[in-house]
């Protein structure tokens, strides 16, 4: 009951009931990508969008995605066969405010102290 009443009202740990049924009845699914987003084309006026698996977080959009998303390309990245080049990372949504984010040494967060200043600096006094 509890999930069923979360589907009606909160958007934003997914898609609710009344989205499920516009985008039942208004677009085309296209395709779903890595991490299980999935997106759709309206049918009429060539809008598209993208329902998230699990929280609606932006940075989960891989970047093949994010630019048909955008308009920046209307060749849909389940109908390419991709490949990245050698240099590139494969994508990694923003963990920021996660157990994974980044905490560089001397932040609270880390054990570590802050490496020692150089000699190439000089703190300003007011002297």
């Amino acid at each position: 009951m509890k999930q069923f009443l979360s589907e009606i009202f909160v958007w934003w740990h997914g898609q609710t009931w009344g989205t499920r049924l516009w985008l039942r009845r208004f677009t085309k699914h296209v395709g779903t990508d890595e991490f299980g987003n999935r997106y759709y084309l309206d049918k009429k006026h060539g809008r598209r969008f993208v329902t998230y698996n699990g929280p609606a977080e932006a940075s989960t959009i891989p970047p093949g995605w994010h630019g048909w998303m955008h308009h920046r390309t209307d060749v849909i990245p389940t109908e390419v066969n991709y490949k990245p080049r050698d240099w590139q990372q494969p994508h990694e949504p923003n963990l920021t405010g996660t157990a994974a984010a980044y905490r560089p040494d001397g932040s609270l967060m880390n054990k570590g102290e802050r490496p020692r200043v150089t000699g190439d600096y000089e703190a300003w006094s007011p002297e």
